[in-house]
């Protein structure tokens, strides 16, 4: 799978709300109005990770907020794979 160019990470970050790049991955934080509905968010991001076998890094803070990152670990950087996910990811709100 490729590497996309900054060009073309910009370009696909723009189709998905408060998505930034940070270094080689792409961000988001989620808020939730507690901690159980962090951990359900969290659960469901998890399940749909697992069906693509492709798996962020989650990192739940503050009992309410969910720090989601993704990037392409085998290619060292952001692929369309990475992309694929956060779209998936924006379904399980």
């Amino acid at each position: 799978m490729a590497l996309l160019n900054k060009e073309e990470i910009s370009k696909k970050l723009y189709t998905l709300t408060d998505w930034v790049q940070d270094g080689n991955q792409i961000a988001k934080q989620f808020q939730f109005k507690d901690f159980a509905g962090a951990l359900q968010f969290v659960n469901k991001v998890g399940a749909a990770a697992e069906s693509m076998d492709h798996h962020p890094d989650i990192f739940i803070h503050s009992w309410n907020k969910v720090k989601i990152t993704v990037s392409t670990h085998s290619e060292g950087g952001i692929t369309i794979k990475d992309f694929q996910l956060a779209e998936k990811i924006e379904g399980q709100k």
